[in-house]
């Protein structure tokens, strides 16, 4: 198995294209034009999703992209808009290319002006591919017994959140690692919920609660809990290898759990959250030149030097 955060080259060659949108972007009907005569040059099939384009322009399909056949995923928007292409390709090996039409873009790290040539540097074989390491939570319930799951996994590259909806109040979390029959306690703390991140997710969420950065090729899980009630909390580095239970303590707090701010479960009193890597990871393209420490320091201005004085 290649190691996550490895680079390998883009497999090819690439003849039918997906592409994944963000809603309501005043660009996005001449950006999804432009990207549709890019592969139409290149005789490249374009499938766009279904629910985000009513007229699409001559040469694009639409489609479901989560049932497609598809060698290569354009996400059109924001890191948002490229977490969700990437569940939809959840476990099938499809590169994931983000064009970033938003704000910060740390993930869709090419922008719109580079829309042509980054998209024919991909489609020509020139891109490079970054495995990113996923999580996968499972809730589980029942307090005797073995306990029962609760729903089918749930899948997050960045990460997953346990937390308090609607009034600020902390809520007291315990942690455990390890298997059931060798479950070992990490500990309790109250807090307003708790952040677990891939090394992908630690310059999101994670990072504005205190995280620290993790370079992509780390096998790891970052445990950042958010807004601590104790100054002796800090975030937790621990093993890929090893799940991490998340438990409620109070049965009276309504949490849910959130995995890349974009999909919500209610939690019930007894429920319990199990979450470990996951069994796919999510092909990243990168075009040459892009690497991780570039990007920390263009996007997130990290060890960035003050002017000098005049």
């Amino acid at each position: 198995m290649t190691p996550s955060g490895a680079r390998e080259r883009l497999p090819g060659p690439i003849r039918r294209v997906g592409v994944v949108l963000r809603r309501r972007l005043p660009d996005l009907p001449g950006a999804v034009a432009r990207l549709v005569a890019i592969c139409a040059a290149r005789d490249v099939t374009v499938m766009l999703e279904d629910r985000e384009i009513l007229d699409p322009p001559q040469g694009g399909e639409l489609g479901n992209l989560a049932e497609a056949e598809l060698d290569l995923l354009v996400a059109l928007g924001g890191d948002g808009t490229l977490l969700r292409g990437a569940r939809m390709v959840q476990g099938r090996d499809i590169p994931v290319f983000g064009v970033n039409l938003g704000q910060l873009g740390f993930l869709t790290n090419t922008a719109e002006i580079e829309l042509e040539a980054g998209l024919a540097q991909v489609l020509d074989g020139a891109g490079e591919v970054d495995r990113r390491v996923t999580l996968q939570a499972q809730v589980l319930s029942g307090t005797e017994g073995p306990p029962e799951p609760r729903g089918g996994l749930l899948h997050a590259l960045n990460d997953v959140v346990i937390h308090k909806p609607g009034a600020a109040r902390v809520t007291p979390i315990h942690l455990a690692v390890g298997e059931d029959e060798e479950l070992e306690e990490v500990g309790s703390f109250s807090a307003d919920g708790v952040i677990v991140a891939t090394p992908t997710g630690s310059t999101a969420y994670s990072l504005s609660a205190g995280g620290p950065i993790i370079g992509p090729d780390v096998e790891c899980i970052v445990v950042t809990a958010i807004c601590p009630h104790a100054l002796t909390v800090r975030p937790l580095v621990l093993p890929a290898t090893r799940p991490l239970h998340v438990r409620p303590l109070d049965p009276s707090h309504e949490l849910q759990i959130t995995v890349d701010g974009q999909v919500a479960r209610v939690l019930a009193p007894q429920d319990r959250v199990v979450i470990s890597r996951g069994e796919h990871d999510v092909l990243l393209v990168r075009l040459p030149g892009q690497t991780f420490f570039g990007t920390m320091r263009r996007k997130l201005t990290w060890a960035a030097r003050p002017p000098e004085r005049a």
